[in-house]
């Protein structure tokens, strides 16, 4: 760290996380942007997971470190790994994997630790990692066996190659064991080519999650502007509602000024908070208390982009006020297309609550 870096650190934060890996002998591990525990750890009694059992963690102070986070996410049950996403400053990036020994023992991870409290003005957001494990490596010739990809990169659980019209040489489709391997793959097969075969390939994510019915739906449309005097006075004064619990990534960033006191426990104490509620839910009791009818949602699925996210545009209006509001969210796919469309409508819901809290009038 020069000194540069070291200044924008919290002092006491990093003091703390020193102290706790001395007094439990914990041990991490810093290689690739990342900060891994276990993987198993030492005290791990059973077999290697298996799939489902990751969590992706997300709005993590940028100054909070695995003496917080490891305790709280092992109050639900004992860590397989956990891997803080790190910048070479010393601060992490805002996100996490976790991965437990078991799917019921994720969920119930996220079931209990989404929307935690764990600074005044951050919620921690738990959801389902995809788990990303394909690798599309193009640009290969077309004399390339399966044996060198097995070779050159750990993990490697099937290879299967493709030519044809559109390909260039041959593209080698590759199934990872794991979505760390495939990620550690990506980062270091390009140089592995270039280095003993002299060859300049791309390596891509394939994702294979594809919401199906989706692409049936409706093109994008473009919907009336929201003007702030379409709300009705009752509207425009919302009260103030839960930050920070949309589970769909990229969303608002939580609004100092109207955070809340949380009664929730610190990680120390280890008892995790009943996560808030759904946004689409909120909206709902917000509507029905103000008397501006109920929210009405239009989603249309707009594209996927090269990281495995899905982008949607989204049209809510309320039955009782001439108000419109439209936007563009980005989620993670679900298990199915229909559990993908449910996600996209509580990023919308999200969203409309960020903007009409935004929107308030002063007293």
């Amino acid at each position: 760290w020069d000194e540069r870096s070291l200044a924008v650190l919290n002092h006491e934060r990093v003091q703390a996380l020193e102290t706790w890996l001395r007094t439990t002998n914990a041990k991490l591990t810093q290689v690739n942007g990342q900060r891994k525990y276990g993987g198993p750890p030492q005290v791990w009694d059973g077999p290697a997971p298996g799939a489902h059992c990751e969590v992706f963690i997300s709005q993590i102070p940028r100054d909070t470190y695995e003496d917080l986070l490891i305790p709280l996410f092992s109050s639900v049950g004992p860590l397989w790994e956990f891997r803080l996403m790190m910048n070479f400053s010393g601060q992490n990036r805002g996100f996490a994997y976790c991965k437990y020994g078991s799917p019921d023992v994720a969920n119930e991870a996220i079931r209990l630790l989404h929307g935690y409290t764990i600074e005044p003005t951050f919620r921690l957001n738990v959801r389902r990692s995809t788990e990303k494990r394909h690798l599309c490596i193009g640009d290969l010739p077309a004399t390339t066996k399966q044996e060198v990809l097995h070779v050159l990169a750990d993990g490697v659980e099937r290879v299967s190659l493709k030519a044809g019209p559109g390909i260039d040489g041959v593209s080698a489709m590759v199934a990872f064991s794991s979505h760390h391997a495939a990620s550690m793959a990506k980062k270091m097969l390009v140089e592995a080519f270039k280095k003993q075969f002299s060859l300049k390939v791309s390596i891509t994510w394939q994702s294979t999650v594809r919401p199906t019915s989706v692409d049936l739906l409706p093109p994008p449309q473009k919907p009336p502007r929201l003007t702030p005097s379409a709300l009705p006075p009752r509207m425009a004064r919302p009260p103030s509602f839960p930050q920070g619990f949309c589970r769909a990534v990229g969303g608002p960033a939580v609004p100092q000024h109207s955070a809340r006191p949380s009664s929730s426990p610190s990680p120390s104490q280890g008892r995790p908070v009943s996560p808030p509620p759904s946004p689409v839910t909120f909206l709902h009791e917000l509507c029905k208390a103000t008397a501006v009818g109920q929210p009405l949602y239009k989603t249309y699925f707009s594209h996927a982009g090269p990281d495995g996210f899905l982008f949607f545009n989204y049209k809510v209006h309320f039955t009782g006020a001439p108000a419109t509001f439209e936007g563009l969210v980005m989620i993670l796919p679900g298990p199915s297309a229909t559990s993908t469309l449910e996600e996209a409508q509580r990023a919308a819901a999200q969203q409309v609550l960020q903007r009409l809290s935004n929107n308030q009038l002063a007293p």
